[in-house]
């Protein structure tokens, strides 16, 4: 399955550690699906599965996100630069009740609410480690 271009969500991207040892990261699970990997363009999904959604509880923030599970493809795409990645969805997170309302801006535009974490492998694709967040538009 290829990455779409069909509009899902917009909010903020993180980026989050899984697997063997990679750049920044040391060795960490495999995350939920089982197969996350720093070096891997993956993702993290706060609606995997009922479970997730527990942990996760996106609506909190008023997001009302779709379930997408194991396996599903999605383009991010950073707000301001147009860069693009497609990731593979490998882990649940990120824990958006945790940072609602927290917002990631440029050029005057923000999204907010963590929508989406991927691994370092997939953000450097679109941004910087250092900057730790980003805006972004999902795609399916």
């Amino acid at each position: 399955m290829a990455c779409g271009s069909t509009s899902l969500w917009a909010g903020e991207a993180t980026w989050f550690c899984c697997g063997n040892a990679w750049g920044s990261c040391g060795s960490a699970g495999t995350g939920a699906c089982g197969t996350c990997q720093s070096g891997k363009n993956m993702a993290a999904w706060p609606n995997l599965s009922a479970a997730c959604w527990d942990i996760t509880r996106p609506d909190l923030c008023g997001e009302g996100m779709p379930r997408r599970t194991c396996g599903a493809v999605m383009n991010v795409r950073h707000q301001c630069s147009g860069a693009t990645v497609c990731v593979t969805l490998a882990d649940c997170g990120p824990r958006t009740k945790s940072f609602c309302g927290e917002a990631a801006c440029c050029n005057g535009a923000c999204r907010t609410n963590r929508v989406i974490d991927l691994t370092p492998s997939a953000f450097t694709a679109i941004g910087s480690l250092s900057s730790g967040k980003l805006p972004v538009y999902i795609y399916e």
